[in-house]
């Protein structure tokens, strides 16, 4: 902090509240300079002629398949009430002409579950080949 000494009588000090910016115009002239002399070596000065891509455009991932267990035991297919007898068709009439074991499958369980309704979507999945599971849940910033 500065401060003011007035050469009058009385040995007045006053606060001066004037930000010294100087070292700061210092450092941003260094960075300048640093920024000015490294850009042009971050860039490639060897010419090369690239071929042409010629790879095909990737296809869009599938849309995700929903499993929603509710706490009284019903099960879902997206939106579609189905049983665990039938679930592994439903599944399969799902996806399409995709291979069960690189399907992802995402199950929704609600909190009040029973661990065995949960378990048997789950013998049901793997009976059917489907090895790749996720859970869902809710964060908690958006609770």
């Amino acid at each position: 902090m500065a401060a003011k000494i007035s050469s009058g009588g009385g040995g007045k000090v006053e606060a001066n509240s004037d930000i010294n910016v100087t070292p700061f115009v210092d450092i941003m002239l260094v960075l300048l300079i640093i920024f000015m002399v490294a850009a042009p070596l971050a860039s490639v000065s060897v010419p090369v002629e690239l071929p042409i891509a010629v790879a095909k455009a990737a296809p869009n991932p599938p849309k995700p398949v929903y499993i929603s267990i509710q706490n009284d035991g019903d099960v879902f297919v997206g939106d579609f009430q189905t049983d665990v007898g039938s679930l592994g068709a439903d599944l399969l009439d799902q996806i399409g002409s995709r291979n069960p074991a690189d399907e992802r499958i995402f199950i929704r369980g609600d909190q009040n579950t029973r661990y065995g309704d949960f378990m048997q979507v789950m013998n049901a999945l793997q009976d059917n080949g489907f090895y790749s599971v996720a859970l869902v849940g809710e964060d908690q910033a958006t609770s």
